[in-house]
């Protein structure tokens, strides 16, 4: 059943009211229908017209009409004055995004029932989605709140939510605050004006009214921790643990506390802390599979396959609805133990959706390991899809033919993507790659201008640009320039401040060669980076250190070729 169907198909319940004597010759009850009593609402006699009305409402929906479903409804609402209908009508038009019609039934609405709350949330929803009425909007809800002090609580708790589709936050913020002028002295306002002020991105005005909040009702959980949310995204990690930590002390039996409590562990990169929060979940609710899967990827992100693999299999048959990522995480598992069998097994498993390509590249990286490299092709480009993955596989497939030192077939399959794509960023910055290590220069550094005047923030083209320039000695102010650009671009990024380092050792200036790769190194103990800091080191005379440097990386990374070369080159090897 598609989307449409499936919506409209939903008020069949209401048209079989009509549409049956066994269920009176009035509208009594309706499916979907608003809380009102039945017997508070007026009865409609059923007539042909009406029926047929109905019918065709419904029918009109079910085969993609909307347009006249709509049309249908509202003329049904406006003849009727009926609150359920008029509530039908307005759940119509707004899935056809007639807020025209929205607007005029949910009038309708809350002229039938207009002590409904529901109606003038709708109302005020609807008016949100306009342009220019958000005066409206704050004249809807300021009477709902005024004429509602039985539910004030709930209204303010749902106020943000009346202005979820307008885009200019400030003047949301605005009005919020205006409408929680009155009732200041409850926590619930507060905590509206602080969703307002987060939405409108005043970090402080929000984390000064969740304080008031906090105020007014010290013990709030929902308060408590969206103000740790705020800690974290103001940089403030550990304040923000320390936050939940607290109230778990005061209500250990608070599992939501104790799961965001191990989310900001995460957050934090503390995964071994983050772990035993989550294996503690699980003792409690051994049955809750997404424990079982948060508690496996974390295993599995501290190496401990053995505990990891058992975790995300009982996901995976309780029914875990990301059912090929577990797969997926699976079959990467078996990869790094070793088991290429396994893997494939797990990857093939894996269905089409969103790691379906992900698993085929794998699929082809373990065949091309195994020495079967034309093999290894022939998956990849048997796999369909659209355009994107089609890109990803063929850039999959490059890179195959690159480790095998085929740069040049490599080259010509991303070519002709190109020639399909042109301005494709991901396939020229791969083919700009291939032509430099092909030597082809002036196809690399046309490719990376043309990626960088489609793309001017794409850091890496710049720092791909600048450091190909330095490694060869050529127009050292200008790759200085571009690798400062990409450095502006992307900070800390430790391939980039490699790139930094190496142009001031091209320049001459190695003390400030040292501190940027020294930085890089530190970040990142990627084993070219480590060659380019020995050199360094080397030309420093602290032949030592070097030595040092390269030894600790040829021991992480034994295979690497660059490392291997440089340590000849000085006659460590």
């Amino acid at each position: 059943m598609n989307r449409t169907l499936s919506l409209l198909t939903a008020g069949l319940g209401l048209a079989i009211a009509f549409a049956f004597p066994a269920f009176a010759q009035t509208v009594n009850t309706a499916a979907n229908a608003p809380s009102t009593a039945a017997a508070d609402v007026p009865g409609q006699t059923l007539t042909a017209q009406m029926l047929y009305t109905f019918l065709l409402a419904e029918i009109a929906g079910a085969r993609g009409e909307i347009g006249v479903s709509v049309q249908a409804y509202l003329d049904l609402a406006q003849r009727t004055r009926d609150p359920r209908i008029a509530r039908r009508a307005v759940e119509i038009a707004l899935f056809a995004r007639d807020l025209s019609a929205a607007t005029e039934a949910a009038r309708i609405w809350i002229d039938a029932e207009p002590e409904s709350a529901e109606a003038r949330r709708v109302m005020a929803g609807i008016l949100a989605g306009g342009s220019g009425q958000l005066e409206q909007v704050q004249i809807q809800l300021a009477r709902l709140l005024a004429e509602s002090p039985d539910q004030i609580e709930n209204h303010l708790m749902g106020l943000n939510r009346a202005f979820a589709r307008i885009g200019d936050k400030q003047a949301v913020k605005g009005i919020v605050d205006r409408l929680t002028e009155p009732y200041l002295d409850l926590p619930e306002a507060q905590f509206a004006r602080a969703q307002a002020a987060i939405a409108a991105d005043d970090a402080i005005a929000s984390l000064a009214a969740i304080d008031l909040a906090l105020g007014l009702r010290p013990d709030w959980e929902l308060a408590i921790l969206f103000k740790a949310q705020l800690l974290a995204q103001s940089d403030s990690p550990d304040a923000a643990l320390q936050l939940i930590k607290e109230h778990i002390d005061r209500h250990p039996e608070s599992q939501n506390a104790r799961v965001a409590y191990a989310r900001g562990l995460v957050s934090a990169r503390r995964f071994e802390a983050a772990r035993d929060e989550f294996r503690k979940l699980l003792d409690n609710a051994p049955n809750d599979r997404d424990l079982m899967y948060a508690t496996g990827l974390l295993s599995a992100q501290l190496d401990d396959f053995d505990a990891a693999a058992p975790l995300l299999e009982q996901a995976l048959n309780a029914g875990h609805p990301e059912a090929d990522g577990i797969r997926l995480n699976l079959g990467q598992i078996a990869e790094r133990r070793e088991d290429s069998e396994g893997a494939m097994r797990w990857y093939r498993a894996v269905e089409p959706g969103r790691h379906h390509a992900d698993a085929q590249i794998r699929i082809a990286a373990l065949l091309a390991q195994q020495g079967k490299l034309q093999q290894a092709r022939e998956h990849l480009q048997s796999v369909q899809g659209g355009h994107d993955t089609i890109k990803r596989l063929r850039l999959a497939e490059a890179q195959l033919l690159r480790a095998e030192g085929r740069e040049a077939e490599a080259l010509e399959l991303i070519d002709g993507e190109l020639r399909k794509a042109p301005e494709d960023p991901d396939l020229l910055y791969e083919s700009s790659m291939l032509a430099e290590q092909l030597g082809q220069l002036d196809v690399m550094e046309g490719r990376l201008r043309k990626l960088i005047a489609l793309q001017p923030d794409h850091a890496h083209a710049y720092n791909a640009l600048g450091y190909s320039l330095a490694d060869r000695g050529l127009r050292l102010d200008e790759a200085e320039a571009l690798i400062a650009r990409a450095l502006e671009l992307t900070p800390g990024d430790p391939f980039i401040l490699d790139s930094m380092g190496w142009v001031n050792f091209r320049q001459g200036d190695a003390a400030t060669a040292l501190a940027h790769l020294e930085k890089a190194y530190s970040l990142r103990p990627d084993p070219e980076i480590a060659a380019h800091l020995g050199e360094v080191l080397w030309s420093l005379n602290r032949q030592a250190d070097a030595t040092r440097i390269w030894n600790e990386a040829l021991q992480a990374h034994p295979d690497s070729t660059v490392l291997k070369n440089i340590m000849q080159r000085f006659g460590q090897r």
